[in-house]
């Protein structure tokens, strides 16, 4: 058999990076891992074709090449992916889905063939069991969270490296914590399941192996869940496989604020070759955390966490939500100060979204306070609840805040309190052409014609002189600013009301 497996095209959102990866002529951030992986899973004798329209197109004679499409997405993908499915059925090409978009919301893919949701591990061989068979049902489930132990390599021989900034690993599914608007683990449960270091090592040689060199992020939601096996097993070989390769493999990955709490887990990450986190701070505000559910934040000085997390070597990206039910209109303003003073540049800032599975969309849902579906970007000024808060006071308050965060002026006064407080890891690092010819269109694009142009020399100059050894990392966050800029005024310029019916 002949297998399409495609992926729809991410909009232009926070997370896109799609204006700053033109500064390093790449197509997409990352590849669709979780195709990679279910490809692996497909019988060996199988051909397969990989379409990831982040980087390429889909183009008639893939079509009518294949006897099956395999299509996974994630929620913000959903208009492409109706796009796509579209275009299969309209062929006459049975179309199997799943993946996270497909498993929370299935009553609106009726079209899909087979849908074969939560994790591949469970459902996918009673799908392709039943295919054979000529007896394939509708749709695949399971409350089942597999061993991802048995998880095989993602297969990088169909992937097109060079258009991508960086590539995936996941250690690690599940979530201990219990917020309430968080749809992780309804996806993957609470219970914390990771590979071994071995698995681990043995996906890592294979895209060495394909002359992979560049960023690796790992996928998981909480990578610091398993604190004793990282400490214990995985870091360490970490630390000896780039020791192996005589250079530093940079690795970036998602982590819980209690990361600040070892120092040894982050001197140990850090020698591994980790240089940045994304942690969900949510609020400054302690009621609004209570009720969310994200009570692990509360007991401790989060600004003072983040600075530790910094000084030891891991840069901080935020995620950050206004909306909350306790939240009053002073909540913009304490964000603001929040994030000025913490130095996370890259900070995503969001109205509350309820998604499917969620207690909050539960809650959403009993009070009538539920409107619509969320459509997965997390800072396009739009939710799909009816806040407590007056609505245009909310909507105001994030375009305002927005504003105040992106404007070159902030922005770029939180890069040098960043600078200020960062300490780079001591390790080598190859010379990279493409970040060169970077730092050469920043110069143009950003210092030449740029509403940026006064701030970018006056902090490139001081980094030159004050933090020679960040600069990379400056020129990295100054063209981030430019991204982060134009999708503020793409989805700040106009105003975005929320549908009026309830369901």
């Amino acid at each position: 058999m002949n297998i399409l497996l495609l992926y729809p095209e991410f909009p232009d959102t926070f997370w896109s990076f799609k204006h700053a990866l033109k500064f390093v002529r790449k197509k997409a951030s990352l590849p669709p891992l979780g195709l990679l992986t279910v490809s692996s899973m497909l019988p060996e004798q199988w051909k397969r074709k990989l379409v990831d329209l982040n980087v390429t197109t889909l183009r008639q004679k893939d079509i009518e090449w294949a006897d099956i499409a395999f299509v996974s997405a994630m929620g913000v993908q959903r208009d492409s992916a109706r796009q796509i499915i579209e275009k299969c059925k309209k062929n006459g090409l049975t179309v199997v889905a799943g993946g996270p978009l497909f498993t929370s919301e299935p009553e609106h893919f009726s079209e899909v063939d087979h849908l074969v949701l939560n994790e591949a591990e469970v459902t996918l061989p009673l799908f392709l069991e039943d295919l054979a068979a000529g007896a394939a049902k509708k749709e695949y489930r399971s409350n089942a969270f597999p061993d991802i132990k048995t998880s095989p390599i993602p297969q990088w021989k169909l992937l097109d490296m060079k258009k991508y900034a960086s590539m995936a690993v996941q250690f690690s599914r599940g979530c201990p914590y219990r917020c309430d608007f968080c749809n992780v683990t309804t996806l993957f449960g609470h219970k914390i399941r990771i590979k071994t270091s071995e698995q681990i090592i043995g996906e890592l040689e294979e895209m060495y192996k394909k002359g992979w060199r560049e960023s690796i992020f790992f996928v998981d939601d909480n990578f610091i869940a398993h604190k004793s096996y990282l400490k214990r097993d995985l870091l360490p070989k970490l630390v000896q496989w780039q020791e192996s390769k005589k250079t530093t493999t940079k690795f970036y990955t998602e982590c819980s604020i209690n990361i600040a709490d070892d120092e040894d887990l982050m001197n140990l990450m850090v020698k591994a070759g980790f240089n940045q986190v994304f942690i969900g701070i949510e609020t400054p505000n302690h009621s609004a955390l209570e009720a969310c559910g994200k009570q692990h934040n509360t007991s401790r000085d989060m600004l003072e966490n983040i600075k530790r997390i910094q000084r030891a070597g891991l840069e901080v990206q935020g995620g950050f939500i206004v909306g909350f039910d306790t939240d009053t209109p002073s909540i913009f303003q304490q964000q603001i100060e929040f994030i000025q003073n913490s130095g996370i540049v890259t900070a995503m800032v969001g109205l509350l979204q309820a998604l499917p599975g969620t207690k909050l969309y539960e809650r959403m849902k009993i009070e009538g306070r539920l409107v619509n579906s969320s459509n997965g970007d997390n800072a396009d000024n739009t939710t799909n609840i009816v806040p407590t808060m007056d609505i245009e006071t909310l909507r105001n308050g994030y375009k305002e805040m927005m504003d105040y965060l992106y404007s070159p002026k902030n922005y770029y006064r939180r890069i040098k309190t960043l600078l200020n407080e960062y300490q780079p890891p001591k390790f080598r690092s190859r010379f990279r052409p493409g970040q060169f010819l970077a730092f050469l269109r920043s110069m143009v694009v950003l210092g030449i014609f740029g509403e940026e142009r006064f701030h970018y020399w006056k902090l490139l100059i001081w980094t030159i002189f004050r933090q020679h050894q960040s600069v990379s990392l400056a020129v990295t966050l100054f063209i981030y600013g430019h991204h982060f800029r134009k999708v503020c005024a793409l989805h700040l310029k106009t105003e975005k009301q929320p549908a009026a019916s309830t369901v």
